[in-house]
Formats: C-alpha cells, structure tokens, sequence
C-alpha cells in the first residue's frame, strides 16, 4: 500500500471532512473578529470620552484665568492712586500739612549702617573634592581588613595568655 492511499484511507476512516473544518474554522474566525472588534469600540469609546473630559477641563481652566486677569484687571484699577485718594477722602482723611508733620529722632539709629539685625546667612563651607580612586577604596578596604585580623589574633593571643 502506498503512503498517498493510506493518508486517504486514514482521512476516510476519522471522519475528516473539509466542509466542517471550513465552517468550523469559518466560525471560529468570526468569533475573534467579533471579539477584537468589541474591544476596539471599547477602547474607542473610552478614549473620546476621556478626549471630551480634556476639552471639558481645558475650557474650565481657560474660562477660570479669564476671570482671574478681570480680577487682576479690577484689583489694579481699585489700587490706583486716584480711587485711594477718594477713598481716603470719603473716610475723613486728608493731607498732613507741614506744621502737622512730626519726627522722631531714635537714639542710637544709624540709617547708613551696614550691618543688620539678624545675622546674614553665611556662604556654606565648600565640599571636600571627591577624589577617590577604585584602587585607593581597595587598599582601604585591605588596610580595614588586616587592622581587623590584628586586633582579633591580639584578643586571641591575650585570651590564651589568660588561661
């Protein structure tokens, strides 16, 4: 029996069949597309949502610096030297005259003084240079090591001395 007979022979026997493995496999493909298009709209649908948010959030933080400069815009118009003038005027204020005006002298104040009341920060001290080299931490680390060795050889030979 030739090898081609048998594989048809095998083929007949399992039920094999080419229209099923299509439409099986048909459905199957079907399935994922449905599947992979499902989550496509999802992910597309919550993108635009979150791109509507952005432009929601960026209109509201636009909107909120326009009534911030018309409130800086008002604040200054308030502070200008006119409106306080007439300000100061309504509550009863008015211009001192040079006979109303009144120094003080303060003993001991020098208005040239170059020193302060409170101490000035002084500059930080400056960093030590970093100019440690790989082969000076080895030899440290070695230095470290036999210091340690001699000191525990020491406590050794003390402790028999002791006995």
């Amino acid at each position: 029996m030739s090898s081609s007979s048998w594989f048809r022979h095998a083929l007949r026997r399992s039920g094999w069949q080419p229209q099923r493995q299509l439409a099986a496999l048909l459905t199957l493909g079907l399935f994922v597309a449905i599947v992979i298009g499902g989550l496509y709209l999802s992910r597309s649908a919550a993108t635009s949502t979150l791109g509507r948010q952005l432009e929601e959030l960026i209109q509201e933080r636009n909107n909120l610096e326009q009534a911030n400069e018309q409130l800086r815009a008002e604040i200054a118009s308030l502070q200008g030297i006119p409106r306080l003038l007439t300000r100061a005027a309504e509550l009863g204020f008015v211009s001192a005259s040079e006979a109303q005006i009144t120094y003080v002298v303060v003993q001991g104040y020098n208005p040239d003084r170059v020193t302060t009341v409170a101490p000035l920060a002084q500059d930080p001290e400056p960093l030590p240079v970093y100019d440690e080299s790989f082969i000076g931490w080895v030899q440290q680390q070695i230095a470290a090591f036999s210091r340690q060795l001699e000191e525990m050889q020491g406590e050794a030979a003390s402790g028999a001395a002791a006995e």
